[in-house]
């Protein structure tokens, strides 16, 4: 009977190890993940901002049919500027 329980601590503690090891690993993939994650989120901000210049540099660009749309697009982006100042002031 002490024999079993000795087998039994042994395998209990055998599988602890395991479990350990397990969850390191697990733990460095998802720190490595959540690297990763930021990375993304940064490339596709400055996608996004380059996407946004291009826009702009197209609307300025365009026949005087379009400068409606690029004088629609100037004044939103206006707007976007004084609401960030707005909560920058608060």
């Amino acid at each position: 009977m002490l024999e079993e329980v000795r087998k039994n601590i042994a395998r209990l503690i055998a599988l602890y190890e395991k479990e350990r090891k397990d969850r390191e690993t697990l733990s460095g993939a998802l720190r490595e993940s959540e690297a990763r994650n930021e990375a993304y989120k940064k490339q596709i901000a400055e996608l996004k901002n380059k996407v946004d210049n291009l826009m702009l540099a197209q609307a300025f660009g365009t026949a005087s049919s379009d400068r409606k749309e690029a004088r629609a697009k100037i004044d939103g982006l206006i707007r976007e500027i004084d609401r960030c100042i707005s909560l920058l002031d608060k």
